[in-house]
């Protein structure tokens, strides 16, 4: 039994052909399609919003997450020690509480103060308690 309809058939046809004409645009970007593989997926999911004869997509492959136990290397054996091995990895962390965003008035900065008066403040108090030491001296 066939896995393809004569719609489908055709709609691959024609998008193959716009596609070699240069006519052929995606759907999300609007781009011009200049891959064959994307003119024929371009062309069977028309055929499938138009009830046609095809297959399922296919569904995506599982990658796995763990890539350090595909790597080779020193296995250690948990058979000597006569002890089962506890897992090491670390459980997924529950939210919690979310913290609020609001913030109170109060605690709002005022207006910053430029570095350079405050420091040119700070001399001149320093001068003034030297004078003031100086003259408590004489």
């Amino acid at each position: 039994m066939a896995k393809y309809g004569k719609k489908s058939q055709d709609k691959v046809e024609r998008a193959m052909h716009e596609m070699k004409e240069g006519k052929l645009k995606s759907g999300r970007s609007g781009k011009k399609v200049t891959n064959p593989k994307q003119a024929i997926a371009i062309g069977l999911s028309e055929a499938r919003e138009e009830g046609g004869k095809v297959p399922k997509k296919a569904a995506a492959k599982k990658t796995s997450t763990r890539k350090a136990a595909s790597k080779p290397g020193p296995k250690k054996s948990a058979a000597k020690s006569g002890e089962k091995k506890t897992s090491t990895r670390k459980a997924a962390s529950k939210p919690g509480p979310k913290k609020s965003t609001t913030r109170k008035a109060a605690s709002k900065p005022g207006p910053k103060k430029s570095a350079a008066k405050s420091g040119t403040k700070k001399k001149t108090t320093a001068k003034r308690a030297t004078r003031k030491k100086a003259a408590a001296a004489s």
